[in-house]
């Protein structure tokens, strides 16, 4: 197997596209980058329209969590951009030579990309025909032969000819009561009647084309329309300065944030009736630890939920966690609490539950 190509390098801070209130990344690139660099798994939300079904795996764009897009925004990797604003803007200020410049380089990507595919059918098939133990020289001549003709050559008259309508039935119909003409007369209307050429007449039958396949050119290679998933280029990369406000985010980011910065990665808790599934690693490498739910510091909540999270949680190999940020804290859940009473102490407490019954 070809080693994985070394991923291109991103630069920090780098956009989050804003769409209806959702955040977005369509840079395959970036998506490695905060995958690998930065903990954040997000979700790919890219199918086929009205054929979602179809799909074994989605595909970019990648949907982040608005926990996910704060804690990148505080950490100083990226930031927030009006995605309908800055297209709305960047194409309304390109102009007609910029846009050509772009169609031509996409027809350039184009042809690459058939040309690489072309190069990969071609070394499949000599692949195949050497498992198969045939040269490829013979088979090629072999469908280079042209097909045999027809030895009787089939000789058609035009439809004006063959209709004619003074043919004498008696020649046919011996003892009828039509009056018949002498039958050297018709053969010489008929010999006539071919003889003649008009502007109307079909053209004489071709022979059948002899099947040739040829090795297909660099100037008959089938176009590849290359759709790109970003714009950038041709618009200019969007710049920190008209970030848009950092995203809103729930009650249960304290906790969100300080798990991440204990080198947790985080996905949807949905399944499981909680917040966040938290992982030790990367959730292709690991399975979930805790289901986890942020809570208010004084927020009272029911016994059972405790009791009913702690037996999901065991009886999927994983523990039930609560936690919130205590009073005094700065909101992002990290750092240590201010004042004598919690000198020492981080903002956020966090409490795992396990049922010991299963």
């Amino acid at each position: 197997m070809a080693p994985a190509p070394a991923p291109n390098p991103v630069t920090e801070p780098f956009p989050i596209s804003c769409i209806a209130g959702r955040y977005l990344l369509f840079d395959v690139d970036v998506i490695a980058h905060c995958r690998r660099a930065h903990n954040i798994c997000g979700l790919l939300i890219g199918t086929i329209p009205n054929l979602s079904q179809q799909n074994v795996f989605l595909g970019i764009p990648l949907e982040l969590m608005p926990e996910e897009a704060r804690v990148l925004v505080e950490n100083g990797a990226a930031f927030i951009v009006d995605d309908v604003e800055i297209h709305r803007k960047g194409f309304g200020e390109m102009s007609r030579e910029q846009r050509l410049k772009y169609l031509e380089e996409m027809d350039r990507q184009g042809t690459e990309v058939a040309r690489d595919q072309q190069d990969k059918a071609e070394r499949r098939k000599d692949k195949a025909l050497k498992e198969r133990g045939l040269n490829r020289e013979v088979v090629e001549k072999r469908k280079e032969e042209p097909v045999p003709e027809s030895p009787t050559p089939v000789e058609t008259l035009p439809a004006e000819e063959a209709n004619i309508t003074d043919f004498d039935l008696g020649l046919i119909m011996k003892g009828s009561r039509f009056s018949s003409h002498p039958a050297k007369e018709n053969l010489a209307k008929l010999e006539k009647a071919v003889a003649e050429t008009t502007l109307f007449d079909s053209s004489p039958a071709s022979p059948a084309p002899s099947v040739t396949t040829a090795k297909p050119q660099a100037s008959s290679l089938q176009k590849h329309f290359v759709t790109p998933t970003t714009s950038y280029p041709p618009l200019s990369s969007p710049s920190p300065e008209y970030a848009s406000p950092i995203p809103a985010v729930p009650k249960s980011y304290p906790l969100f944030r300080y798990l991440h910065s204990k080198g947790y990665f985080h996905m949807p808790g949905l399944r499981f009736g909680c917040h966040y599934n938290v992982y030790p690693g990367d959730p292709l490498r690991y399975h979930s630890h805790f289901a986890a739910t942020g809570l208010g510091w004084d927020e009272e909540f029911d016994l059972l939920d405790i009791v009913g999270g702690g037996r999901l949680g065991t009886g999927t190999k994983k523990a039930y966690m609560v936690g919130g940020e205590a009073p005094g804290g700065d909101g992002r859940g990290e750092g240590l609490l201010s004042g004598p009473k919690g000198k020492g102490k981080e903002a956020v407490r966090a409490f795992s539950v396990e049922w010991a019954a299963l």
